[in-house]
């Protein structure tokens, strides 16, 4: 799974079209499961609304759904799926509820009105960029366990844990398209002395920049 942006933070939007208020919320659901849980959770907060509908991308974009919840057919459930793909996100759900204010709207009306609220909740966000980091592993006397450090935070790397005993064990990640570069520094600064063993590979999230 390579790179994509997300959101981890949720964020809501607003319209009102007609008297109809329409109300959105986003939120990270990584799996089907997650997403359920959400529409479920939004379902019983406003069991008195007329329409719960949704869109979501989850599984890194492998997996999308979307539904018009009782909307003519294509009014709401694509443009607010529409909104997430245009947007460039994944890992998200967006539920928009209904209370319908005594107006029809018309077909053109409701694709706008859902459109609108969804890019709301959608412009609120702050934006996260998941990229596919390297955990690593290494143990090092306490003499040179600063400078291991620095050279981690210098190649834009985190450390998860440091473990204090007879040697310091330092776990830590950096994206992989940096480890290549940190690893020929650390093999030639300590001349082999220090090894970097990596224990997996994971999703992590690193600062998007900017509005969607």
């Amino acid at each position: 799974m390579g790179e994509f942006l997300t959101v981890l933070e949720e964020a809501s939007g607003e319209v009102t079209e007609k008297r109809s208020r329409f109300l959105a919320v986003l939120r990270h659901c990584e799996t089907e499961e997650d997403a359920a849980a959400f529409l479920a959770e939004i379902r019983a907060l406003h069991r008195d609304a007329r329409h719960n509908c949704y869109a979501y991308s989850v599984s890194g974009g492998a997996v999308k759904r979307f539904s018009d919840d009782g909307e003519p057919h294509g009014t709401a459930g694509k443009p607010i799926l529409e909104v997430i793909e245009g947007a460039g996100l994944c890992d998200i759900a967006v539920v928009v509820t209904r209370y319908f204010g005594g107006v029809l709207l018309g077909t053109g009306g409701l694709v706008r009105a859902y459109t609108d609220a969804a890019k709301d909740a959608v412009n609120r966000a702050k934006p996260v960029k998941m990229v596919l980091c390297s955990v690593f592993r290494t143990v090092c006397p306490y003499a040179d366990s600063e400078r291991v450090i620095r050279m981690i935070e210098n190649a834009g790397g985190e450390v998860e844990k440091a473990d204090y005993a007879a040697e310091v064990t330092l776990t830590y990640h950096l994206e992989n398209d940096k480890s290549a570069n940190y690893l020929s520094a650390l093999n030639e600064t300590f001349s082999a002395r220090l090894f970097a063993e990596k224990e997996a590979e994971k999703l992590l999230p690193t600062a998007a920049g900017g509005a969607l």
